[in-house]
């Protein structure tokens, strides 16, 4: 997690920074008044843009969609659950940059590994767009659970399968038209932050990366199977009408897998 930080003494980076923030908030304010969960969330195509802008951009990309997010809640979603919104769509664009290379389909010695030119790339890209979306579901329905505002199994289950689903069918495009631009232009993060705040091939990382996956896998699943259980929820929209916000376990749980995806960032220097 070192360039979380250190990515702001680089004034590209944090041009890119804003730059993300902009293009993520002028594509969700146009589609708040299609609300699915009234001051939570809405239809969000721009949920394409978090995976492209974290592969592209690292950690730029990440505060680009943490902070676009934010001022998209000033348009009617504002509350004290914009700080797990804010939290949650940072990890959905880290998530894709942390793991890209880590699962084993990229191959290291690729000297384009973003270009999606072959069955792998594509599935890695898969890949990534279901663990950033279930990230994001994970730590945005954790906080809700805690604060006891809406049912975790109904805003996991949602906000999951809202992002997905752009993340991939207009993610994958996009990739495809900006990748080549960006590597172009000398804009993708790699080629601007120093060596120092890239990510080494390490044991730790490798275990960092396990960790992450873990959290997020586990921690959305186990969380989800406890709210159901414990707290007799339901998915999706059938969720508002029954069960019990607030439970234990089911803060337990989720918060489980939250800390790991979290310990598991800071273990891939």
């Amino acid at each position: 997690m070192k360039e979380v930080f250190g990515m702001w003494k680089y004034t590209k980076m944090v041009v890119l920074v804003a730059l993300s923030a902009a293009i993520f908030a002028a594509l969700l304010i146009p589609f708040k008044a299609l609300v699915l969960i009234p001051g939570f969330t809405e239809v969000r195509p721009a949920n394409a843009f978090p995976v492209v802008l974290g592969l592209l951009f690292g950690p730029a990309g990440a505060w680009g969609a943490a902070i676009g997010n934010l001022i998209g809640d000033f348009f009617g979603t504002l509350g004290v659950g914009s700080i797990f919104g804010f939290t949650g769509n940072f990890f959905s664009a880290y998530v894709p940059y942390k793991l890209w290379s880590k699962l084993g389909l990229v191959d290291e010695k690729d000297e384009d590994p973003l270009l999606l030119n072959n069955t792998k790339k594509l599935i890695n890209f898969v890949v990534m767009a279901i663990m950033s979306s279930m990230s994001c579901a994970l730590i945005i329905a954790w906080g809700c659970e805690v604060l006891q505002l809406v049912p975790f199994a109904a805003l996991a289950t949602i906000i999951s399968v809202n992002n997905t689903i752009p993340s991939i069918v207009l993610g994958i495009p996009l990739m495809l038209i900006l990748y080549p631009r960006i590597k172009k232009w000398d804009l993708l993060w790699t080629d601007i932050v120093e060596e120092e705040y890239l990510d080494k091939k390490s044991a730790m990382a490798k275990v960092g990366a396990l960790l992450m996956v873990v959290g997020i896998v586990g921690g959305f699943t186990v969380g989800l199977i406890a709210a159901l259980g414990l707290s007799g929820q339901a998915v999706f929209a059938s969720g508002f009408a029954q069960g019990q916000v607030g439970n234990v376990g089911v803060a337990l749980l989720a918060g489980i897998g939250v800390a790991l995806t979290v310990i598991g960032g800071f273990m891939q220097k």
